[in-house]
This record gives structure tokens, sequence and C-alpha cells, in this order.
């Protein structure tokens, strides 16, 4: 088990992508799949700017304690661009948390549909409180309220699941 984590950001308190007050993580991986798909170029990603962000190396040891001494965050959210593409890395950051006491929320933003994951849904499944927000990303698509996140989502075909 690696204990180091290659992100873009770390951010302490985000309040945009959850109910909860959350650390924010920023994956550094994508493919692209929701413009390739649809013959748009990449650069109308929302998360576009994030690809010129410089990649760090972080150790998860370092992001845990950040994350206790906040009295502010009840929850991690993994974004960026992609996490399930960093998907060991992220197995080892939820392990260590759960292992170290700590069972609050982490809520993975994916562009996957449900239906392209469910092999690395059942490895999160040994852990609580594991929600995943599913589905790609579709440009000028209507915006929809997710009631298991608490915010909205920018396109109506995206969706957020409790899995554990």
């Amino acid at each position: 088990m690696s204990d180091v984590v290659i992100l873009k950001e770390i951010m302490d308190e985000n309040f945009q992508d959850y109910k909860k007050t959350s650390m924010f993580l920023a994956f550094p991986k994508c493919d692209f799949k929701c413009f390739r798909e649809l013959g748009l170029p990449i650069s109308m990603c929302q998360n576009f700017k994030t690809l010129e962000m410089t990649n760090f190396m972080v150790k998860i040891e370092d992001i845990f304690e950040k994350y206790v001494k906040n009295p502010i965050s009840e929850a991690i959210v993994l974004g960026g661009l992609e996490p399930l593409m960093s998907f060991d890395e992220v197995i080892n950051l939820i392990s260590y948390f759960r292992t170290h006491g700590c069972d609050d929320d982490f809520v993975i933003y994916t562009g996957y549909r449900k239906d392209e994951v469910l092999d690395k849904i059942e490895r999160l499944k040994k852990f609580k409180n594991i929600i995943i927000k599913f589905g790609r990303y579709i440009p000028n698509s209507k915006k929809r309220f997710d009631g298991t996140l608490g915010v909205y989502l920018p396109s109506e075909n995206q969706y957020a699941e409790n899995i554990c």
C-alpha cells in the first residue's frame, strides 16, 4: 500500500460540492470521456483549468492530519479531474482514514456511469459512508438538485448514490 497520493489541489474547506463542509482533493487524471463521446473539444470541460495546475505528491498521513485538525470540515470530496483513474490511491486514502478512526463521508465525483465501475463499487463497499456522484458532464444541460449531495449538479443525467 502506497502512503502517498498525487493531486492537483487540496482545499481545506469547500462548500459547493456537498451539503457538509468538505475538504476537497483534486485528482490529476482524466480521459475526457465526456467530450470525446460528444465530439467536443476538451477545453469545454468545466474542470479544464485544473489541467494547468501542477501535480504534487502528498503523504496520506499529512492529508489526514490536516483534515482532523480542521474543526469546520465534516466530509472529504474527491474530484478534480477523474478520481477513479487513480483508484488505488483512492482506496489507500479511504483505508487510512478508516483505520485511523475517521468514518466521515467520502464523496467521489466521477464522470463514469454506475454500470462502468461496478468492480470499483464492490471494492468500496467494504468501507462506511461512501457516496458516489455518477454521470458525464453534458454542456448546456439542465442542472438538477441532488438530494443525496444537497447541491445542484450541472447535468440532468448526473446523480449521487450512497453505496454503503
